[in-house]
């Protein structure tokens, strides 16, 4: 039940998990108020008021304020630190506990209410991993085997669940083509993605291969002797590095890295990592007790799961439980061809015209300039970039959220203004604000060679027309949903 085997394993592995807690929280603090505060797109006062504490278990549902978000955030900072530090681990077995459990129910009071802006499939994988880190113990303590298995279970629910909804969701994949349009269409293109889209169409078939091999094969081995089961994880490894360099995908990329790290023994960690391991370990046996429990009632909960992987109608990203411990997971089982763009404008003239001339608000991480080169942002997670994704499926503005984002724009909120790259009117809000959607893709290297664009593009239809804070129409829209 518990070894020593996997001691430089859980000291990687905690260190690890904590960073990708302190990028979680300081996305928290910098977007959660301007996104779903008090006075944010999707206010979670009014959310809490329609759900119930039962389905969507949080700590805001007793103090909805903002003053809360930015403290629970700010400790939550503090505790990562305290994790990465290794410090967590040093004060005994109460202390890493607390931590870790305060690092999971801190996270999870903010995926509860954070409604769409944390409605993404690593969301729940983080606190399925932060919930099983609470049960890994500290440096004095022996390592329970099967915490360490059920990490590893998570990551293949994780790869195989992504391997399985790609061969039933688009053919792309089965004809090899799917990367063809990927690198372009994905959400938020990074540096490179220009560079691996305009490789040859038999490089992108033979990564189409290779994704089918580590997603549908590798995952296998994750369960077999060593060393079968770090070469897979290696292989995992170098899979999410390359998807790491092709796009920006938030923290999901190092999240699962972060979980392969579980199959590598302290007979691989130690020729890298040079730590005495204490020659005593000790398990408290009320420890050892619990974490027996807590392996049961997981193992029957990833029953669900399991079964879902198996079914040829298969969900991917869906948390089974309020607590999010046993998620489905999986990514891009259908590739968007082409991409769509919504780019929103404001003017200051006083009457829109023909000759009005339009100014476009630029974020930090879609796309917008053509000459724009797609920045690098990963493992950051720019929420309101990948909702605006989402969005641009639509043919028309249809989320509320984006309506509630035109006014707080048409006010020059500072807040919400702080979640984009430019804003084109510093020095009051424009009169008129509106959306048009575009078709983008990535120029040839001959195009960009002439004109220093990354992107080209062509206008497909106004997602919103010219709205202002004195159109009776857009008010009474913005009344309905309660703004």
């Amino acid at each position: 039940m518990f070894t020593t085997d996997y001691y430089l394993t859980r000291f990687v592995f905690q260190r690890a998990l904590a960073f990708v807690y302190l990028i979680a929280f300081l996305i928290v603090v910098h977007q959660f108020k301007p996104l779903l505060g008090e006075k944010g797109l999707l206010p979670v006062p009014q959310f809490i008021k329609q759900a119930n504490f039962s389905s969507f278990p949080s700590l805001f549902f007793f103090f909805p304020k903002d003053w809360a978000f930015l403290l629970f955030g700010a400790i939550g900072v503090l505790l990562s630190v305290f994790a990465l530090t290794g410090l967590s681990e040093k004060f005994g077995l109460l202390v890493s506990v607390l931590v870790w459990s305060f690092l999971w129910l801190l996270y999870l009071s903010f995926v509860n209410v954070g409604q769409t802006f944390y409605s993404f499939g690593w969301e729940s994988m983080l606190l399925e991993a932060g919930f099983l880190t609470i049960f890994l113990g500290d440096v004095n303590s022996k390592v329970p085997i099967a915490i360490i298995y059920l990490l590893r279970f998570e990551l293949f629910k994780t790869m195989l669940g992504a391997g399985l909804i790609k061969l039933r969701g688009d053919e792309c994949w089965k004809n090899l083509t799917c990367l063809n349009y990927h690198y372009e269409t994905q959400p938020i293109p990074n540096p490179l993605s220009w560079y691996f889209h305009n490789h040859p169409e038999w490089f992108h078939k033979m990564g189409v291969l290779y994704n089918h091999f580590v997603e549908l094969i590798v995952p296998l081995g994750y369960f077999m002797f060593q060393p079968i089961a770090w070469i897979a994880g290696l292989f995992t490894l170098f899979f999410h590095t390359m998807l790491a360099l092709s796009g920006n995908f938030a923290f999901l990329s190092f999240l699962t890295a972060v979980l392969a790290i579980t199959t590598f023994p302290d007979a691989v960690l130690s020729k890298f990592i040079p730590l005495t391991i204490p020659v005593t370990l000790t398990t408290p046996a009320i420890f050892t007790n619990i974490v027996i429990i807590v392996a049961t009632i997981l193992t029957l909960l990833n029953i669900r799961p399991v079964l879902n992987l198996i079914s040829p109608n298969q969900i991917m990203n869906t948390n089974w439980d309020p607590l999010h411990l046993a998620g489905s997971y999986g990514a891009f089982g259908s590739i968007t061809r082409p991409r769509y763009e919504v780019i929103v404008e404001g003017t200051n003239d006083q009457m829109i015209t023909e000759g009005t001339k339009w100014r476009e608000y630029v974020f930090f991480g879609k796309p917008g300039p053509l000459d724009k080169i797609p920045p690098q942002i990963a493992p950051y997670h720019l929420r309101l970039d990948w909702l605006l994704w989402f969005a641009a499926f639509n043919q028309t503005a249809q989320d509320p959220w984006f309506l509630h984002f035109v006014e707080k724009l048409l006010e020059g909120d500072k807040q919400m203004l702080s979640l984009l790259k430019t804003n084109p009117f510093p020095d009051h809000p424009p009169k008129f604000i509106r959306a048009e959607r575009y078709i983008y893709h990535f120029t040839t290297p001959s195009e960009h060679q002439k004109n220093g664009n990354w992107w080209k593009r062509e206008l497909i239809n106004t997602y919103l027309p010219s709205v202002s804070l004195e159109d009776k129409n857009f008010k009474n829209v913005l009344s309905d949903f309660g703004w």
